[in-house]
């Protein structure tokens, strides 16, 4: 007797955990691969850039599972999981992660791992909920690849600190247009080899005029409409290979643009906004996540904090029949789907 007692209570337990909160208790699997997979695949992408302030764009690399379960009183929600990579354009970068080159294994490559509430209504697919997290290619993995080539450095190294200084100082020195601030260090790399920092960072212009500026304090942020810019900069200290000390920076100065709400310059850097979870269709204020300080990169993690619900605002609860279609699994059916799906660049 208690043995079925137990075997009870376990299957009650499997029964909490199998659908999330609101939704009808039979899902059909669907392809990772398949046309519908993709195109909730893309949106969520869609929704992850838009919502990055910090550090890089990212795209969809693989599907890794897909559930579709039916919604009261009507559309459907994909429960996914999705890896991704990070691509060589900034978050401000207004480029489409279209356009936008993924960052090789040679580069030190970073990878993200998201889940996403997809909601499906009317034809159009709308994000309800959002958790993801990243992480750089380990070093080990990058020295089989590239023996040479350089590994992520803390974004608060020394010289990180000093490279960022540099390079901007002399950005700032050759233009003839507005002063330059620093939004952030995204990025740096060291060289021991050469003993050369490689950085790249975002900058903001202010109201001052570079070639008149005496004291930066006193230069301001653009108001109403910002204009951004992405730097890349190295600066190679003195050494048996080098007789002085050498500073190069290029950057490119996006077109100017409506500055949103929680941009990152609306404050200093250490008090960012944090950033909104979802709630069904509503956005609410999420509790601010620590940043690491010693970081060498921007893990996702920080891009969306606090809970999230895939319970719509007008969602019913309630248990939704099974309806089982062509070529299409309920949860007990036996039909095996196609998961994870392809992938699109490279795997970490």
């Amino acid at each position: 007797m208690k043995s079925l007692v137990l075997v009870f209570c376990l299957a009650q337990l499997w029964g909490c955990h199998a659908a999330p909160p609101n939704l009808g208790s039979g899902y059909r699997a669907l392809d990772c691969d398949d046309p519908e997979s993709e195109q909730a695949a893309l949106v969520a992408m869609d929704y992850l850039n838009k919502n990055l302030f910090r550090g890089y764009k990212h795209t969809l690399n693989q599907i890794d599972k897909v559930k579709v379960w039916p919604r009261r009183p009507m559309g459907e929600v994909f429960e996914m999981e999705i890896d991704t990579l990070e691509t060589t354009c900034h978050a401000l970068d207004p480029t489409p992660v279209a356009n936008c080159s993924v960052r090789s294994l040679a580069e030190h490559a970073v990878e993200g791992d998201c889940d996403f509430h997809v909601l499906k209504q009317g034809g159009q697919f709308t994000v309800l909920s959002a958790k993801c997290d990243s992480s750089p290619d380990s070093a080990e993995d990058l020295q089989k690849v590239c023996p040479d080539c350089p590994l992520l450095a803390p974004l608060n190294n020394t010289k990180v600190v000093r490279a960022v200084e540099a390079a901007l100082t002399a950005f700032n020195t050759q233009t003839n247009g507005s002063y330059f601030q620093l939004v952030e260090v995204s990025r740096a790399q060291l060289a021991y080899l050469t003993r050369t920092t490689y950085v790249e960072f975002a900058i903001a212009a202010t109201d001052c005029v570079a070639k008149e500026v005496t004291d930066p304090a006193k230069c301001n942020l653009l108001a109403e409409k910002q204009q951004y810019g992405f730097c890349k900069g190295s600066l190679t200290e003195k050494g048996p290979l080098n007789e002085n000390e050498k500073v190069a920076v290029t950057c490119t100065v996006f077109l100017t643009q409506p500055q949103p709400d929680n941009s990152p310059v609306a404050t200093p850097p250490a008090n960012l906004p944090e950033a909104p979870a979802v709630l069904g269709p509503l956005l609410v204020a999420a509790p601010p996540l620590p940043v690491p300080v010693n970081r060498a990169h921007y893990d996702l993690r920080h891009t969306f904090t606090g809970g999230a619900s895939v319970e719509s605002a007008s969602g019913e609860v309630g248990k939704a029949p099974k309806v089982a279609q062509p070529s299409v699994a309920v949860a007990a059916g036996p039909v095996v789907h196609s998961c994870p799906g392809r992938i699109r660049h490279f795997k970490i």
